[in-house]
């Protein structure tokens, strides 16, 4: 087995490959990130069968949590299958900190949370977000405190998504790309690296001061949400809520009555920035 080791943000993993392609992907893109002599969770891709390993190669996303159901990536898209997986051993076994479905940006110690569904746009306006004046805290997770109800920063790969691809390689000309992943199950796929600040900062928090929940593709707009709604959904944006117990539940009602939520519609990243500088010199 082929092993890479990193650091992101709190957690440190180990990846194991028989393949030797997708870990030198990994090396490349995670160059900035540190490298762990201790880690907290391993991820394994392993060929399906012997046969798999060589002949239309076929990878299983193994690890110290899995699914045993999940259906098996093309081996060329092993790259994606680590990603998957280490969102995976975050989503089922870390209990540090609450984790939301969301991404999060920082600016003068204050953090900007947004989550939505899946095409909502949230890692899109992230990274856009991340390049123009915020820091760049993390795409997939947002990482709650439970005693401090500060953001913990996870800044691994942004994961831009068919559209989100070309937009964001017009933006980040300078920023460092992986490679393209077309007809995976989430559709065409593109890593991208966040800004160097975003790695040498990962170990600093921030204060959440404002959660947002975008919807892209839809007039302008700004909604309040109230407090009931935003509890529900959060809970669901969720994946260890249930896990933490009367922890969790504490974190998430200090977190909803702390933090104003607004809705917010846009139908260009540009349009969703100015939104958000909106929204941050009233309620920040």
């Amino acid at each position: 087995m082929h092993e890479f080791r990193v650091t992101v943000g709190p957690a440190s993993f180990r990846l194991l490959s028989q393949w030797a392609r997708p870990l030198d992907q990994m090396r490349a893109l995670y160059a900035d990130y540190p490298t762990p002599e201790i880690v907290d969770y391993t991820v394994r891709l392993e060929a399906t069968s012997l046969l798999r390993r060589f002949i239309r190669p076929s990878a299983a996303i193994n690890g110290d949590y899995m699914l045993p159901d999940a259906a098996p990536l093309p081996a060329d898209q092993g790259l994606l299958g680590l990603e998957m997986g280490m969102n995976l051993q975050m989503a089922l076994g870390w209990r540090r900190q609450m984790i939301l479905h969301a991404s999060a940006v920082e600016r003068d110690g204050k953090a900007l949370i947004m989550t939505g569904e899946s095409g909502s746009g949230k890692s899109t306006l992230s990274a856009l977000l991340g390049i123009n004046g915020w820091r760049f805290m993390g795409d997939e997770f947002a990482l709650i405190d439970p005693a401090s109800g500060e953001a913990v920063p996870y800044p691994r790969l942004i994961s831009l998504k068919n559209e989100a691809i070309a937009a964001m390689q017009e933006s980040a000309q300078e920023a460092k790309f992986g490679p393209l992943m077309k007809g995976t199950p989430k559709g065409d796929i593109r890593h991208m690296v966040p800004p160097r600040e975003a790695i040498a900062k990962m170990t600093e928090r921030a204060k959440p001061v404002l959660l947002l929940f975008p919807r892209f593709g839809h007039e302008g707009a700004i909604r309040d949400m109230p407090p009931s709604e935003t509890f529900m959904r959060l809970t669901q944006a969720s994946t260890n809520y249930v896990a933490l117990g009367e922890a969790g539940f504490e974190a998430m009602t200090k977190f909803v009555q702390d933090v104003p939520a607004r809705a917010v519609d846009y139908r260009s990243g540009e349009e969703a920035m100015e939104l958000v500088e909106k929204l941050w010199e009233e309620l920040s």
